[in-house]
C-alpha cells in the first residue's frame, strides 16, 4: 500500500528528531561512563518482581544450554529487566537455575511479551526448547523488605575475570504456612545473622509475590507462600567447614518453630561463566 506523502514526511521528521535526541543523550552520558556504570549496578534494590526459575535440562546438555543462554541477559537489560545470575545446581546434574528481575508487575508482562514474541527468542526458541525437559518450576517473589532485594553486580569482566564467575551461591527455600511469613522471618533472622557471621554475604531475602500471573504463557507456582534466603560464599572450604554445619542445625531449629509446611530445601548453586551474582573481591565491589 502506498503511503500518503504527509505520513512519510512525519515519519522522517520523527526519526530525525529521535536520532538527534539520542545523539545528545549519548554525548551527555559518555562522560565518566565507567564510574556511572558502576554506580548504577551496585546493589540496586528496585527490582520488586523476581522470578526464581529452575529448569530441568536434558541429561548431558546443561553446559550447551548455558552457552546458548548467554544470548539473552543483555537483551533483558536493554528492555528494562535484569538477569541477576544463572547457575548449575550442584546436587542435580540436570538442574539449571536463573533469576530475573522486573521493576513491577506491569513491566514483567510488557518485557516478557516483547522478548518472547521478539526476533531474538524466535531465532533460538527451537534450540532452547529442544534442550529443556521442564521450565515451569518458577517462584514469583518480591523482596521481604526494601533492604532485602537481590543486588545487581557488575557484569563479569572478560579481561580481569578470565576464569569467569567465582564463588558459590546458596538458596535456602522455606515453605511457610499461610499467613506466617512475617512471623517466620522474625524467627529466622538469628539464623541468617549466623550465616553472615560465618562468611556468607547475604544476597536477598525474598517472599512469594501473591498476585495473579499477568503473563500466563510462563507458568508460576501457586503452592506458596515461600521465603527464600540467598547468600554468596567465597569457596568450597567455607561452604563445607562453616556454612553447611550451620545450615543443618538451623533446618532443625527452624522446622521446630511450627511455621513451616515441610523441611527447608538447601540449593548449592555454581555460577556459570557470566553470572553477575558471584563472589566479588573487595576491589570489584
Amino acid at each position: 500500500m502506498v503511503q500518503r506523502p504527509n505520513t512519510v514526511l512525519l515519519r522522517i521528521l520523527t526519526t530525525t528528531s529521535l536520532f538527534a535526541m539520542s545523539t545528545t543523550i549519548f554525548a551527555e552520558t559518555s562522560q565518566n561512563t565507567t564510574s556511572k556504570a558502576m554506580d548504577h549496578v551496585k546493589h540496586l534494590q528496585d527490582y520488586q518482581v523476581i522470578e526464581f526459575r529452575r529448569y530441568t535440562i536434558k541429561e548431558g546438555e546443561r553446559e550447551r544450554f548455558a552457552e546458548y543462554f548467554d544470548y539473552f541477559p543483555e537483551a533483558f537489560q536493554q528492555m528494562g529487566a535484569i538477569v541477576f545470575g544463572q547457575f548449575f545446581e550442584r546436587k542435580n546434574p540436570v538442574g539449571f537455575t536463573w533469576m530475573r528481575g522486573f521493576k513491577n508487575t506491569d513491566a514483567r508482562a510488557i518485557i516478557n511479551s516483547g522478548f518472547y514474541y521478539g526476533p531474538l527468542w524466535r531465532e533460538h526458541a527451537s534450540t532452547m526448547n529442544s534442550l529443556m525437559v521442564d521450565s515451569d518450576n518458577v517462584l514469583l517473589l518480591r523482596p521481604l523488605t526494601t533492604a532485602s532485594g537481590v543486588p545487581v553486580f557488575p557484569a563479569v569482566d572478560p579481561i580481569k575475570e578470565r576464569k569467569g564467575a567465582q564463588g558459590v551461591v546458596i538458596a535456602q527455600i522455606f515453605a511457610v504456612k499461610p499467613n506466617s511469613v512475617d512471623a517466620f522471618a522474625r524467627q529466622a533472622e538469628e539464623t541468617f545473622a549466623s550465616y553472615r557471621a560465618a562468611g556468607a554475604r547475604e544476597a536477598g531475602v525474598l517472599v512469594t509475590l501473591d498476585v495473579p500471573n499477568n503473563f500466563p504463557q510462563l507458568p508460576v507456582r501457586m503452592d506458596g507462600p515461600y521465603l527464600v534466603w540467598l547468600g554468596i560464599i567465597k569457596d568450597n572450604q567455607t561452604l563445607e567447614s562453616f556454612f553447611n554445619p550451620l545450615a543443618e542445625r538451623s533446618a532443625q531449629s527452624l522446622s521446630a518453630t511450627g511455621l513451616l509446611r515441610s523441611a527447608p530445601e538447601l540449593m548449592v548453586l555454581d555460577p556459570t561463566h557470566r553470572s553477575r551474582l558471584r563472589w566479588l573481591g573487595e576491589e570489584q565491589k
